[in-house]
């Protein structure tokens, strides 16, 4: 089975690798090749998807400065529809539907072909955000217009350890149309954990099958990253924050914790029996720290039993 057929049959054991798109005032051209080289790098992973990122910008949020500036990118439908067309695998569009008109969200919906694509719809970034489309008309309007189109939810293991709450969100979500759900990334594993472990319990005591939960990884280069990490709202453990300001490796040692945890959280999730997906994210512009994110693939394509 493809990726599509495995999230709409409840499987895992799945790997997936996400991008942002290039930025906004890229021309045609550029965007282009970085599309072709993408592909070239990302083709021997052997990916059972692609998960395009739609970034906005998160100042309603969090009024801290941002490590890094705000920067809008291409449209990820737009650069997976004109830059993207020789990759050979489902691919997973997040769509901010708070920043698009209900008419131009529902045509884009219309517009996808459930063999081919899934989404993950994500909401305004906080409740002063406002929104053109508020996330629960979102929903219905994929009910209407394309209910075979698989939807995704976004998981916060972070939340989860602040207000324990998490996995009922998971189901009232699932309630909404959700068949799967992506996580940010994780650094702290025992937050992540506990959620995969009450939300197993919870739909045990439903009666409710699981819906696949896909972890997301990445490698973190420098301590600049590991804030813009905490900005986003990713909770760092105190000891991976003092390992990495003191590594002679940053990088190296963030790959070898980023692969120690993901290989601890596979073996948890098959224990249970939740059906899980892994997804490399590579959201940097450095060489070095995009090609450690697809050696991490690699090697979590090799722990994976399928």
């Amino acid at each position: 089975m493809d990726l599509v057929q495995r999230v709409q049959a409840g499987e895992g054991e799945f790997l997936l690798f996400a991008l942002t798109p290039p930025r906004h005032d890229t021309d045609r051209e550029r965007a282009h090749e970085i599309a072709e080289t993408t592909v070239a790098r990302l083709r021997p992973v052997g990916l059972d998807g692609l998960v395009l990122y739609d970034i906005d910008d998160e100042r309603d949020r969090n009024p801290a400065e941002r490590p890094f500036p705000f920067m809008p990118t291409l449209d990820p439908a737009d650069f997976l529809a004109d830059h993207l067309g020789t990759w050979d695998t489902p691919v997973i569009v997040y769509r901010a539907v708070a920043k698009y008109a209900p008419e131009r969200l529902r045509a884009w919906l219309a517009a996808q072909d459930p063999a081919r694509s899934m989404t993950v719809l994500v909401g305004a970034a906080s409740s002063r955000t406002p929104a053109r489309t508020p996330l629960r008309d979102a929903q219905a309007l994929l009910r209407e217009v394309n209910p075979g189109l698989a939807a995704g939810g976004v998981a916060i293991p972070e939340r989860h350890s602040r207000r324990e709450d998490e996995h009922l969100r998971l189901l009232a979500k699932q309630d909404a149309g959700c068949r799967f759900f992506v996580t940010q990334v994780v650094f702290d594993l025992n937050a992540a954990k506990n959620l995969v472990s009450d939300y197993h319990y919870a739909c045990q005591a439903r009666g409710v099958r699981h819906a696949p939960l896909v972890f997301t990884f990445s490698v973190c280069g420098s301590m600049k990253t590991l804030a813009f990490l905490r900005w986003l709202g990713v909770d760092v453990p105190r000891w991976i924050e003092n390992d990495l300001e003191h590594a002679a490796d940053p990088l190296a040692h963030s790959y070898q914790q980023a692969l120690a945890t993901a290989t601890e959280l596979m073996a948890f999730c098959r224990a249970l029996g939740v059906p899980f997906g892994l997804n490399v994210e590579s959201v940097s512009i450095r060489r070095v720290e995009i090609e450690a994110a697809v050696q991490l693939a690699h090697a979590l394509r090799a722990g994976l039993r399928r």
